[in-house]
Order: structure tokens, then C-alpha cells, then sequence
């Protein structure tokens, strides 16, 4: 049996999992038991998740040579990620997608999306190097979700991402040189913002953190301030 035909069961087995989760979860909500319901929609969550960084693999399986840049153009497609600089000069990553809880997220799905979205950034604007900085993480979560679904900072994802970030734009990710700051907000829809704020600068993007906007400030290529100069 091929290590695609292999692939191919387990993705079988995750899709008769997701159905009798739907299943499951439809005949509780018939029977008006809503707190279970709940429970079996996270398991669905989960399910899914795992089914989703299965999929993604699916294409390799083949030994397509084309198959990572195909998957990749779907992942740009389906989870746009926004990178740039804001009018500040401060480094900015936002996308529609909330970190997960650590007990049931894989950091693969967001290596998945975001090395090659940083990756495609970089390859066309000029590289940038933070020190003595603060890494933000901005957890903006839809109003429509109940309070009680909001997730813990403690994930990780975002070690993951914190990685990443400093692959690309920080000199070091040492305490000494790099902090770390958590805060959540509410919003139109959910999405995870990240920024790189230098030290100095954060009294600043501490203040004016309420007043950003639901869908986030504008991002530019270059920072605003450096392309002033250079003209």
C-alpha cells in the first residue's frame, strides 16, 4: 500500500468522525441540551482541524513536484494573511484565524500558512531588524461569540508564531531583547493581529490600541516614515 493510499484511509476515517459529530451535535440541539452540544461542536472543531492539516499533505502524497506550491496558492487563497508596516513604522501581521487552545491546537497549521506568507512578503520588500522590542499579540475576537468561548493567552501557537516573526524581523527573541504582550479586544470578525513595537514606542501602541479599527490599520509595504526619507 502506497503512503498516499495510506493518507487516503486516514482521511476516510477523520471524515466519518466529522459526520457522526454533526450528527451528534444536530440531535442534541433537537433535544434542547445545549452545554452538550457545545461540548461535541468542540470535538467537531478538533476533528476538523486535524482533517484539514491531513488534506493539506494529501497533494504530496501523489509526488507531484507541484504540490507544495499548489497548496500554498490555496492557503493565500482561503487564510489571507495581511502583512506591512503601519503609519508608525511598526511591523504588523494580521489573519482571520485564532490562535487555538494548546491542549487541542498543532502548530502545523500555522506554520502552514504563515512561514510562506512571510516568506513571499520578504522576498519583495526590504528586510527588517528589530532589537529591544515588544511582540504584541492582539486576540480580536467576533462580538457576536459568547464571552466564555474566549481562549487563554497560554497557547502553543503562539510560540509558534512568536518564532516565525523573529526568523524574519528580530534580532534576538531573548527576554533581554524582547518582550512579550497579550491583550484581547472585540471586533467584527475573529483574527489574531501581531506587531512588532520597538520598547520606546509602546506606551504609545498602548494608547492607542482602543482606538484601532475593527478591521485593523492600513498596512504598507515599507515603513511610511523610512520612504519619506528616501525620496
Amino acid at each position: 500500500m502506497t503512503e498516499f493510499e495510506k493518507a487516503l484511509i486516514r482521511t476516510k476515517k477523520f471524515v466519518s468522525q466529522i459526520t457522526r459529530e454533526i450528527q451528534m451535535i444536530q440531535s442534541l440541539l433537537d433535544c434542547g441540551k445545549i452545554p452538550a452540544a457545545y461540548r461535541a461542536a468542540l470535538n467537531l472543531e478538533q476533528y476538523s482541524e486535524r482533517l484539514t492539516l491531513l488534506t493539506r499533505t494529501l497533494p504530496a502524497y501523489t509526488g507531484n513536484p507541484a504540490a507544495r506550491h499548489d497548496v500554498e496558492q490555496i492557503l493565500e487563497e482561503e487564510i489571507p494573511v495581511e502583512i506591512g508596516f503601519t503609519m508608525e513604522g511598526w511591523f504588523c501581521v494580521r489573519f482571520p484565524a485564532l490562535l487555538p487552545k494548546k491542549e487541542s491546537g498543532s502548530a502545523s497549521y500555522l506554520r502552514s500558512f504563515l512561514y510562506p506568507a512571510m516568506r513571499k512578503f520578504f522576498a519583495r520588500s526590504p528586510p527588517v531588524r528589530y532589537d529591544d522590542c515588544v511582540l504584541i499579540f492582539r486576540h480580536v475576537y467576533d462580538r457576536q461569540r459568547p464571552e466564555r468561548q474566549y481562549r487563554d493567552h497560554d497557547n502553543i501557537e503562539v510560540n509558534m508564531a512568536a518564532d516565525i516573526i523573529t526568523l524574519y524581523v528580530l534580532q534576538d527573541d531573548a527576554p533581554m531583547s524582547c518582550c512579550h504582550y497579550y491583550c484581547t479586544a472585540v471586533g467584527n470578525t475573529d483574527r489574531t493581529e501581531i506587531y512588532v513595537v520597538p520598547k520606546s514606542d509602546f506606551p504609545r501602541w498602548f494608547l492607542l490600541e482602543k482606538t484601532l479599527p475593527e478591521e485593523g490599520e492600513k498596512l504598507h509595504e515599507i515603513p511610511p516614515c523610512k520612504a519619506k526619507k528616501d525620496m
